[in-house]
């Protein structure tokens, strides 16, 4: 009899095991500016609701590509800042891991984009003060890091 009850409570907490979803996932801020401008820095999240990064829909371009981390993208095109906050499928936290530090290009026609990106904590992609550009390395003080290209923008491989 003990035998069987042994072998329920295995068969059950097997099918627990294969059937619930218990992997973590990463909640974000989802917004534009354009649409909202409180999404803009500073950030007033009182209009946005928190998005769980699990229900974000597959890529068609990436299928089977979840997103796992939270993405601000501020981006100024002709003088006019624009703020995008959502769910990031691809990339890594940060600069070598380093969440404190963003991704900066330069284009012509006048465009400046800074990509931070983020896993650390729920609604990470919500802040403005505590990220570092990565070109702040490049100080007449602090004598020019390698790793850092003639602008003062991390090089970073894409």
């Amino acid at each position: 009899m003990a035998t069987k009850f042994y072998s329920v409570i295995v068969v059950a907490f097997v099918y627990l095991i294969t059937t619930v979803d218990i992997s973590s996932s990463i909640k974000c801020w989802v917004c534009r500016s354009d649409s909202d401008p409180k999404c803009s820095d500073p950030f007033d999240n009182s209009t946005v609701p928190i998005t769980d990064c699990k229900q974000e829909p597959d890529l068609y371009h990436y299928p089977n590509v979840r997103p796992t981390m939270c993405r601000k993208i501020r981006q100024k095109v002709n003088g006019q800042w624009r703020y995008f906050r959502s769910c990031a499928y691809l990339g890594e936290p940060g600069i070598e891991g380093d969440e404190r530090f963003c991704l900066m290009r330069t284009g012509t026609y006048n465009i400046f984009m800074e990509y931070c990106t983020c896993n650390s904590k729920d609604g990470c992609n919500s802040a403005l003060a505590g990220t570092v550009p990565a070109n702040i390395w490049k100080s007449p003080y602090l004598g020019q890091d390698r790793q850092t290209d003639k602008v003062g923008y991390r090089s970073v491989s894409l």
